[in-house]
């Protein structure tokens, strides 16, 4: 199985910056694409962003410019560097991938969440 745990998350105030980091561990042969979501109370998971095997990056329209994506292979981990943060950045982050994992099969897997929360 695989885990992922998150950190970096906190208060900060509007137009302030945080980085998020997400460690995997467990038994890993491989990790295909990773990414970041975010949730609010009552609406659903939306991508914030994601990066490829190969470093190929995408973000939502909401966050392009403001954020980066980025990660290191050698580490199994994946940061969200957030600049020029607003109120409505607010949310519960997840981090995610897809991992080839026990039994040799592919699988996703997500973290547990840590809270941004931006004041105006």
């Amino acid at each position: 199985q695989v885990q992922l745990v998150e950190s970096g998350g906190g208060l900060v105030q509007a137009g302030g910056s945080l980085r998020l980091s997400c460690a995997a561990s467990g038994r890993i042969f491989s990790i295909d694409a990773m990414g970041w979501y975010r949730q609010v109370p009552g609406k659903e998971r939306d991508k914030v962003a994601s990066i490829s095997s190969g470093g190929r990056t995408n973000y939502a329209d909401s966050v392009k410019g403001r954020f980066t994506i980025s990660r290191d292979n050698a580490k199994n981990t994946v940061y969200l560097e957030m600049n020029s943060l607003k109120p409505e950045d607010t949310a519960v982050y997840y981090c995610n991938g897809e991992f080839l994992s026990s039994g040799y099969t592919w699988g996703d897997y997500w973290g547990q969440g840590t809270q941004v929360t931006v004041s105006s």
